[in-house]
């Protein structure tokens, strides 16, 4: 009656299981990683082209043809739609910025929307203006107390 060699393990040794090596690459985390990165470029993106605040100097120069003022279009919580400071209607609204802007479809629209106006009416202006070339249209908030 021998003893088993090895000690004291009463001849049971235990065999470790050797794990594969994994060939596969797991991409879950390489998709959330591009996901958290176009979220912070889509939120990023429109603040880059807001520019540096600057004192610039002042110059006896005229103001150049392609900086005037943007049109502001207003959506009360009625619907009103205003342009600038005329009340229009919506079925007048292309027209009515069109003989505004004196770049046609390149000038700037600011859309502002009540805060208790129906989402879907300022959706809605601004679906008609897109569709009617205009490409820069931006909604205009007012800052946050604090």
């Amino acid at each position: 009656m021998g003893a088993a060699a090895g000690g004291g393990g009463g001849g049971r040794r235990r065999r470790r299981k050797k794990r594969a090596i994994m060939s596969e690459i797991n991409v879950t985390p390489m998709v959330d990683v591009m996901l958290v990165l176009l979220i912070i470029f889509m939120v990023a993106a429109p603040m880059m082209t807001a520019g540096v605040p600057i004192d610039l100097p002042q110059t006896a120069a005229n103001e150049m043809p392609s900086q005037t003022q943007p049109i502001t279009v207003a959506v009360t919580p009625e619907g009103t739609i205003y342009v600038d400071e005329d009340v229009v209607a919506e079925t007048d609204l292309v027209a009515s910025v069109t003989a505004k802007a004196a770049n046609g479809t390149e000038d700037r629209i600011f859309l502002r929307g009540d805060t208790s106006a129906n989402y879907g009416s300022v959706m809605r202006v601004m679906g008609i203006l897109s569709a009617a070339g205009f490409t820069k249209i931006g909604l205009i908030t007012e800052r946050e107390p604090g």
